[in-house]
């Protein structure tokens, strides 16, 4: 067994068995006793770790103390945590299962990283991924689920993965070692029993070396996975465009993808749109501009030629003042900076859009920072007449949800002299006759 685990440990990567000390995380149980044994015959440098969630009474207060005890007797440092489990599952609005995934793994890691040790090593197996694997599929999943769980991510790595449950059992006999039973384990109130006891026996009358063929599958789909990943980084490179907030994806080169919908819900995964939004996006491709679709986190809006992405705005932009002499202004996120230039005469305009160049002496102070609204209008540098700052967006072809968040810089006598990284106001242009020069730029 020992050769077995050494051999799957460099064989995947997964650390210096001589020069990385991991953190274990011990429950108890019969998975993770085994672990830690194998990790301190191996000569593995450990300390244990051990979560207590508050939801067993007597029998948890049992387990810790158990654990307590054996990192002890193999000379461990030992790390244990007490954990309200229910009130942050109600409080978060999640399962109790859940919030215990959450908080311990967010515990190991701060654990981790305070004692300077390499990883976190848990006591996954083969059965455990195959468990994984069909509560996803039954769920709906992509490639992410169906190559269940990763033998190294991140920080967290698991050298028993390339065993079966019957391996550490006759391992755990064979040493003659001592293990807690966990009661919730049996309780069909959760999924995963409910998986385990009734559904996988039948699956394992069908073929009973299920763990090890469903370990099999999960690395093959790993690979594809990885052959995707590199496809869509690909399409990304072609595809994207990132500006300050803003993230455009151009349509014609999604649309010549092999496979669409899958590359551009990879795509999207870090903005938080699930498959079937990603499947009404692809649908919406032909038709008129102006669809918008939105994720708990972000607003895309499909545009002319382009897939439109920003965050969603969780508070209305307010009116904020610049006054004569300042020279930063922060509004909600927003930062500009002005600067004062008493001689125009050497002043050379900046042609970036986010800088404006002013006629000082033709602005009223206090300056207004505030959102465009219907029927602001504005003379355009280069042009005599009035126009709709409503018809020069759309002239601009801007993008719906980049108009929500288009400010206008306006004098204290209410005119607009800079539509924000747009266009400065012909009535406030640097000419021959300017003799001070205000620069206001956006950062």
């Amino acid at each position: 067994m020992l050769d077995t685990v050494r051999q799957f440990i460099e064989e995947h990567s997964l650390f210096s068995i001589e020069n990385d000390p991991l953190l274990v995380a011990v429950s108890g149980g019969l998975d993770s006793v085994v672990l830690l044994d194998i990790l301190h015959r191996l000569g593995v440098q450990v300390a244990v770790a051990h979560c207590h969630f508050g939801l067993r009474g007597e029998d948890a207060d049992a387990d810790e103390q158990f654990v307590r005890k054996l990192a002890k007797q193999y000379g461990r440092p030992y790390f244990a945590e007490f954990f309200q489990t229910n009130a942050f599952a109600e409080q978060e609005g999640i399962s109790t299962q859940m919030a215990a995934r959450l908080l311990r793994y967010r515990w190991f890691e701060q654990v981790r990283a305070a004692q300077d040790l390499a990883y976190i090593a848990t006591a996954h197996h083969q059965r455990d991924e195959a468990e994984t694997m069909i509560l996803n599929l039954t769920h709906g999943t992509g490639l992410a689920g169906l190559h269940g769980i990763q033998v190294k991510n991140g920080y967290v790595v698991r050298p028993l993965l390339g065993l079966g449950r019957d391996d550490l059992h006759d391992y755990l006999v064979e040493r003659g070692l001592k293990w807690r039973e966990d009661d919730s384990n049996d309780s069909p109130v959760y999924q995963r029993n409910l998986l385990r006891h009734e559904v996988l026996p039948v699956l394992r009358e069908i073929n009973p070396n299920l763990d090890q063929t469903m370990h099999g599958t999960a690395e093959r789909v790993g690979g594809a996975e990885e052959i995707v990943r590199r496809y869509v980084a690909d399409t990304a490179v072609q595809a994207r465009r990132d500006e300050a907030e803003v993230t455009y994806l151009n349509i014609a080169t999604l649309q010549k993808t092999t496979a669409t919908a899958l590359v551009l819900h990879e795509i999207l995964r870090p903005f938080g749109f699930s498959w079937l939004v990603v499947k009404d996006i692809v649908a919406a491709f032909p038709g008129e501009s102006g669809r918008r679709f939105d994720s708990p986190t972000h607003r895309l809006v499909k545009d002319r030629e382009n897939l439109v992405i920003t965050p969603r705005r969780l508070t209305q932009f307010g009116t904020f003042q610049l006054a004569a002499g300042q020279t930063d202004l922060l509004a909600d996120g927003m930062r500009l900076k002005a600067e004062l230039h008493d001689d125009a005469r050497h002043f050379i305009i900046p042609r970036s859009k986010s800088t404006a160049a002013l006629d000082a002496d033709k602005l009223k102070f206090p300056l207004t920072l505030r959102r465009w609204q219907e029927g602001d209008w504005f003379m355009p540098l280069g042009m005599k007449g009035k126009k709709l700052l409503s018809d020069f967006l759309i002239d601009q072809k801007v993008p719906l949800n980049l108009k929500d968040d288009v400010r206008v810089l306006t004098s204290a006598d209410g005119k607009i002299c800079w539509v924000v990284g747009w266009r400065v106001d012909d009535r406030f242009k640097v000419s021959e006759e300017t003799v001070r020069v205000l620069t206001v730029q956006r950062l």
